[in-house]
This record gives structure tokens, C-alpha cells and sequence, in this order.
């Protein structure tokens, strides 16, 4: 048989249609098309034929379906579930007028007029209806109760043939031109990135209902939001911010990398309403309180946060914060943490909002305190997990999904497989850059796609970062006017619908697997995976090996 759609979504409360349906479905021959839900217009009006039958040989057949009880009383038809009894049109005359205005639909687009046998009849499969009713202009024989669904086809064919309209039975060959304008095939051949941009739709929009974990945390004012990668606690982190700064508070919104920085002020230009008083990186945060700039590593670990710590002590209490909302929190030392709460009008008890991931701890900050040779610097604060992954595609999730702990939970959309270059590690430069121009060869366009290395810089970035344009290289890669090309420690936060990972090798091996987690995670829709696949397995475990077995081998 066949049936458009072939598996109809009955929506709740249409269980009466369902029931038809599947009546239908076991008792008609294979050679009859059974439609569901074919909507018309007749002019301005609207109609919906709840169930069509076409019957080659017979003829056609519209049926209302209503579930409940159904009684006339007085010449008003109502329905009723037990509970509630509200009054009906009359089944009979929907059933009629839909079939009228399919008619006239048929006839005006395939130019032929609709002289088939068709009966207009009305379906109640939790009805029961006495053999001897009748109505005026209403026939017992175009009734289907509860008592006759066992043999509903046999009924159907009965009054198409004895109570239908028209004179001839259904031609096939009229009924192969009624199809295609039931079923409504539309071949499209859609751009690769349009694809793309219904998935990061779908995922944007499960990121937005997030917000439910702001709703029920408003009351506690020192929380921690530990999630995965994908998880969306940077959109968080921004959403927080903005209600604090809605209420009135002086809030700051901080981060550590200066692309992260970037994407954050640029959340918050367009906003209407109040503003934090501060976004972006921690370090520009001090020096706009006037501490120096310095020189070395242990200035910006140990120096910058004492002359901070020593610059909030002097600060008149008005030009503090009320609240602190720091995203990628696990890339801020502990000695940062102490500096910046100093600036809180309320050190003690004062808002602090950390978004963070503890297994990205790429620049191993943290690690003393893992191996509890030092205080967490959040440990105090309420911890909320987010276990769902709705930034990635399940399948590039599912290549991480050993660095994300075990409630980890991908929701947003299958996506395409994850394709895997194998190759040696000093070629791994040239063969991702390659895949650059096959992927906008295969319709992606450049826009959507980064490169990212685990080592040395690609050489256009490079580039970028002796001149000293770095500020400047990230403000092209946020106003999406080309390629990108980066580094995975610098790319924490941010994401792209295409990444090509890069693996040209590891600094340090025991950092390796942070920096495979940042990497895979930062593809939307599509992720490539360029290196040594030994040297991958080594340093991202058997899990990752596994993953990326499974993976489409792919050579650009």
C-alpha cells in the first residue's frame, strides 16, 4: 500500500485518526493510496481532509475523523471526553466541503476535471451509532462507529460505490497524476553550509533553554557551572551577566584568552540595556586600574595579581564590583582568583559566577591544587553540573567523549562523520592546509572553517603574531571575513562549524590530552583530524583511538 506520508505523525489528541489509520492500513489492498492530513483551499477557506482514500477501480473517499463521544442533540452535533461536552460542526459538512475543494484543487492543476466516484463520510472510533440513524441529507452508510471499524474498508468501498458522486471509477493512470501533488516531493540541491546552519540552529536553540539553570540558581549568589566542552557555559556566563547588570549591580565579565575576550564585547555592544562595567580579559582588567605592564611569565602569575590585590585595597568602594562572572574559570590561577575578588565591594560573600571545565586545564594551573598540594580557589563556591553536550554534532561528541566524565549526554544533531587524514607528523602542516581549499571546493565556504594546530603556528598566523597584529587578527576572525587559522590553546571558547585539527605534534605529552579535548571540540557540524594517528592515540588514549576508527577516512 501506499501511504503519504508513510509514517504520520499523529500529534497528541489525535489518537481517533490513528486508530483509523491503522484499521485502514491492515484491511485495504496494496494498489490503494491512503493519505493523511491533505490540506486545500477553496478560494479563502481553508479545508483538511483527515483521511483520503484512493481506491483504483472504485474511487475516492474523504473522511472526518473525531474522536470522543459524539451526540446530536436537536440538530447540533457535540463531542465530549468524559469531562468536557462542547458543541461540533457538523462532521458531515467538513467532510463535504473538503472534498469539494479537493476536487477543484485536482481538476485546476492538472487541468482535467475530477469525474471519479467520491464519497464524503465522518469516522467515530469511540462512537457507538445505531444501525437505523439517519439525518436529514445523512445516510447511516457514510457513518464509521466503533462497531465497524473492524471492517471499515468494506464499509468505504460500499458508499463510495452506492453514495458517491460521479459515475466512473478511479482510472489508474488519473490516480498516478493525483500523487505527485499529495505527496509534494521537493528535490532540493541545498549548499553544504545551509545544512550547517539548520544544525547550529537547532543547537543554538538548545543552548538558549539553558537559561532554566539561571532561573533556579537566582537566590545563590557564589556558584560554579561545570560542564563539558559544547555545553554552553559560555552563553551563560554572558546571560548571567546580563541579568546581574539588568538588576543594577556593577559587574565585571572576564576570561583569560584574548579571542574569547573579543567574542564576549562583542556579545555585549548590542545590548539596550545596562552593561557590565568591564568585559573581557583579566590581565586588561588590571592594567585599566593603572598596574603596570610587565615582563615575563611570573610577572603576570604572581606579580600582576599582588599589585591588583594591593590596587582593590585602595580603591574607593563605589568603584568596585558587585559581582564577578568569569568564563573558562580553569584558566585563571589561583593568585587571580584572590586579586579579583579583592575588586568586589563584598570579598567575602559578594557574587562570583565560574563557568569552567576542569579537564581543559590546558595550561595546567590548576594542577596543584588537583593534586591537593594547594587550595581550589572555587571550592567554596555552589557547584551545578551541566552534563548535556548541545554545541557539537553526537558524532564529533562522540570522538571527545573519553575527556568528558561519564553523565556526559550529546543532544545536538547527528551531523556529518568525522573524517580523519592519517599522516606523518611533520607533514601534518601542509595535508590540513590542503584540506582548507578541498573543503570550499566541496561547498563550504571559508568562513566557516579554522585550522588549528597543537604545536607550531601555521604559517599565516605566525605571520600575525610577529607583526604584532593579533588584536586586529582576531577581529577579522570574529567579523567572519575569511579562513582562520590557530592555535588550539588560544581557541578555547570559541568555535567554528568546520575545524580542521591539526595535530603537528605536542610541546609537552602530558598537556597532549587537554589540548585534543579543546581541539575536537571546537567543530559545530564537521571535523577533520589531520596527524600521526599513533602519535594521536598515544597522547588522546584507547577511547580516542577507537572514536577516530570509526571515523570516514578521507583524503583531500
Amino acid at each position: 500500500m501506499h501511504c503519504i506520508p508513510d509514517q504520520p505523525d499523529f500529534p497528541d489528541g489525535h489518537h481517533a485518526e490513528r486508530a483509523l489509520w491503522d484499521a485502514l492500513r491492515s484491511q485495504l489492498p496494496d494498489d490503494v493510496v491512503l493519505a493523511h492530513s491533505v490540506h486545500v483551499r477553496h478560494g479563502r477557506a481553508e479545508h483538511e481532509i483527515d483521511i483520503l482514500v484512493l481506491w483504483p477501480g472504485v474511487g475516492l473517499a474523504a473522511i472526518e475523523v473525531k474522536g470522543g463521544r459524539i451526540t446530536v442533540e436537536n440538530g447540533k452535533w457535540h463531542q465530549s471526553d468524559g469531562n468536557a461536552k462542547r458543541g461540533l460542526q457538523s462532521p458531515i459538512a467538513q467532510s463535504q466541503g473538503a472534498q469539494h475543494a479537493f476536487k477543484e484543487f485536482i481538476t485546476g492543476v492538472l487541468g482535467t476535471p475530477l469525474t471519479s466516484r467520491f464519497a464524503y463520510m465522518a469516522c467515530f472510533p469511540y462512537t457507538h451509532v445505531p444501525k437505523n440513524w439517519q439525518m436529514a441529507g445523512i445516510p447511516r452508510s457514510l457513518i464509521i462507529d466503533q462497531d465497524d471499524m473492524a471492517d471499515c474498508a468494506a464499509q468505504i468501498r460500499a458508499a463510495i460505490e452506492r453514495e458517491a458522486q460521479g459515475g466512473s471509477p478511479l482510472a489508474p493512470a488519473y490516480l498516478s497524476r493525483i500523487l505527485p501533488h499529495l505527496s509534494g516531493d521537493l528535490d532540493t540541491a541545498s549548499p553544504i553550509g545551509s545544512t550547517a546552519a539548520e544544525l547550529e540552529d537547532l543547537q543554538d536553540q538548545l543552548t538558549e533553554r539553558q537559561r532554566v539553570l539561571l532561573d533556579s540558581t537566582r537566590a545563590i549568589d557564589r556558584t560554579r557551572f561545570v560542564g563539558g566542552a559544547g555545553s554552553g557555559k559560555t552563553w551563560l556566563a554572558v546571560e548571567k551577566a546580563k541579568r546581574l547588570a539588568k538588576d543594577g549591580q556593577r559587574v565585571g565579565l572576564f576570561c583569560y584568552n584574548k579571542g574569547l575576550g573579543e567574542h564576549l564585547r562583542r556579545q555585549v555592544t548590542g545590548w539596550r540595556q545596562a552593561k557590565p562595567v568591564f568585559v573581557g580579559e583579566f590581565h586588561e582588567y588590571v592594567r585599566s586600574l593603572g598596574v603596570p605592564d610587565g615582563v615575563g611569565q611570573d610577572y603576570f602569575d604572581k606579580d600582576m595579581p599582588e599589585l591588583l590585590k594591593y590596587t582593590a585595597g585602595n580603591m574607593a568602594i563605589a568603584d568596585k564590583l558587585d559581582a564577578v562572572v568569569v568564563d573558562e574559570a580553569q584558566d585563571f590561577a589561583p593568585l587571580w582568583w584572590e586579586a579579583l575578588l579583592a575588586c568586589l565591594k563584598k570579598p567575602d560573600d559578594g557574587g562570583v559566577y565560574a563557568f569552567m571545565d576542569e579537564r581543559q586545564n590546558v595550561y595546567g594551573r590548576w594542577d596543584a591544587a588537583a593534586a591537593g598540594t594547594s587550595t581550589d580557589p572555587t571550592a567554596g563556591l555552589v557547584t551545578l553540573h551541566i552534563d548535556e553536550n548541545l554545541r557539537n554534532t553526537r558524532r564529533i561528541a562522540q570522538t571527545f567523549r573519553g575527556f568528558s566524565g561519564e553523565h556526559f549526554a550529546p543532544r545536538g544533531g547527528d551531523g556529518l562523520p568525522v573524517r580523519v587524514i592519517d599522516c606523518a607528523t611533520e607533514d601534518a602542516l601542509d595535508v590540513a592546509s590542503d584540506c582548507v581549499d578541498a573543503l570550499i571546493d566541496e561547498g563550504w565556504t571559508a568562513n566557516q572553517i579554522a585550522l588549528l594546530t597543537t604545536r607550531e603556528r601555521h604559517p599565516i598566523h605566525q605571520e600575525a603574531f610577529e607583526s604584532q597584529g593579533i588584536p586586529e587578527y582576531w577581529r577579522q576572525f570574529h567579523d567572519d571575513d575569511g579562513e582562520f587559522y590557530g592555535h588550539v590553546l588560544g581557541f578555547k571558547g570559541l568555535e567554528r562549524s568546520v575545524v580542521i585539527l591539526c595535530v603537528n605534534g605536542f610541546k609537552d605529552m602530558a598537556r597532549a590530552p587537554e589540548q585534543l579535548y579543546v581541539g575536537l571540540s571546537r567543530a559545530r557540524c564537521l571535523l577533520v583530524v589531520v596527524g600521526d594517528q599513533g602519535l594521536i592515540a598515544e597522547a588522546g588514549g584507547r577511547e580516542l583511538e577507537l572514536a577516530l576508527r570509526r571515523a570516514e577516512v578521507w583524503v583531500a
